[in-house]
C-alpha cells in the first residue's frame, strides 16, 4: 500500500524505474518534487528530441497529453505512459484536423505550421511542426510564403515580427500566458525595478513589447544562468521558478503574476507517477496510420538545425 511520504516514494520510483528499465521525462512546468525524480527536465523541444534518442523500454512522460502523443509517435515500439491520465492542453483542443482541412482550401499555395501544443490528427494534417523555441526558424525554413499557423495566435504574431512572410493565424490561445497584462508588466516593474522582465512568446503582443526578452522556457533558464542581472521576472507558468531557484540559487525570481498556473500541469504528483510504473498505466497510443503522417511533421522540424 502506497503512502504520500515524499522519501518513500522517491525510492519506490527509483527501484521501479530501474525494474522496468524506465526513463522519466518531466516538462519544465512539473510540480518541483516530480522534477527532481526525473531523468530530463525541459522544454517541448528537448523532450520532443529525448523521447527519439534516450534508451530505456519505458517513458514516463510527465507533462500533458498532447507531449506522451508526441513520445509515442517518435518511440512507437516502447510505451509511453502519462501519470496523469486527464492531464490535456487546453490549447490543443482549439484546433482540429477537420479544421486544418477547411483553411487548406481557403489558401491552396499556404504551408500549415502547427505548434507541437496540437494533437496527433492536427500533427497528421500539417506540413511541419514547431516549438517556441524553434518556430521562427521552422517558418524561415519554409519556401511558402504564405504560413497558416495554429493554433496559438499569440505565437503566430510574435513569429510574424521576424519574417516578411504572410502569417495567418488560428485564433487559439494558452490560457495561461494570454491572461499576462500590461498591467502585471507595470506593476511587477514597480515592486522590482532592478529586475529583467523576461516572457514567453505565447504572450500576448502588448505584453511581448513591454519585456526585456523573450525566449521559450528552456531559453528563459539559459538567459538567466548566463546574464549578469540579479532579479528577474518571469513572464510564463510558475513551475519555472523552483528550477531556476535550484540552478543560479544566488539570483532573485519573482512572478509576473501569481496565478500563472496550469492546473493540467500540477496533475502530476509522486503518487501517480508510482502508480504508473507498477502498472505501465495509463499508456498513449496513436494509430499507426495518424502517427505516421504526424511523424513526417515532426520529423522535418527536428531535421532542422
Amino acid at each position: 500500500m502506497m503512502t504520500d511520504d515524499t522519501n518513500l516514494l522517491e525510492r519506490t520510483i527509483a527501484r521501479l524505474k530501474d525494474e522496468k528499465d524506465a526513463i522519466i521525462l518531466a516538462h519544465n512546468y512539473q510540480l518541483p518534487e516530480v522534477q527532481e525524480i526525473a531523468d530530463l527536465v525541459g522544454d517541448s523541444l528537448e523532450l520532443s528530441r529525448a523521447a527519439a534518442q534516450t534508451a530505456g523500454n519505458v517513458i514516463i512522460f510527465c507533462g500533458v497529453d498532447f507531449m506522451a502523443e508526441t513520445a509515442a509517435i517518435l518511440s512507437p515500439d516502447r510505451p509511453v505512459i502519462l501519470p496523469a491520465g486527464d492531464a490535456c492542453c487546453p490549447m490543443a483542443q482549439m484546433v482540429t484536423a477537420g479544421e486544418i482541412k477547411t483553411i487548406r482550401e481557403r489558401y491552396p499555395g499556404a504551408a500549415v505550421v502547427c505548434y507541437v501544443n496540437t494533437t496527433a490528427e492536427v500533427k497528421a494534417e500539417s506540413d511541419i511542426c514547431c516549438t517556441s523555441a524553434n518556430a521562427v526558424r521552422v517558418v524561415s525554413f519554409l519556401e511558402e510564403n504564405q504560413v497558416i499557423f495554429v493554433p496559438d495566435q499569440n505565437l503566430a504574431r510574435y513569429v510574424a515580427r521576424f519574417t516578411l512572410k504572410e502569417i495567418i493565424p488560428w485564433e487559439g490561445f494558452c490560457i495561461v500566458h494570454d491572461r499576462f497584462t500590461q498591467e502585471n508588466v507595470y506593476h511587477a516593474r514597480r515592486r522590482h525595478p532592478n529586475a529583467d522582465v523576461i516572457v514567453h512568446p505565447e504572450c500576448r503582443p502588448e505584453v511581448i513589447d513591454l519585456a526585456d526578452g523573450v525566449f521559450s522556457t528552456s531559453g528563459m533558464i539559459s538567459h538567466v544562468r548566463a546574464s549578469p542581472k540579479s532579479e528577474f521576472i518571469i513572464g510564463t507558468e510558475i513551475g519555472i521558478i523552483p528550477r531556476m531557484q535550484k540552478l543560479c540559487p544566488e539570483k532573485q525570481y519573482y512572478p509576473l503574476s501569481e496565478h500563472a498556473i496550469c492546473e493540467n500541469m500540477k496533475k502530476t504528483t509522486l503518487l501517480k507517477v508510482c502508480h504508473a510504473l507498477e502498472t505501465l498505466e495509463p499508456r498513449i497510443t496513436v494509430p499507426v496510420e495518424i502517427a505516421s503522417r504526424a511523424r513526417r511533421s515532426i520529423d522535418r522540424m527536428l531535421g532542422i538545425h
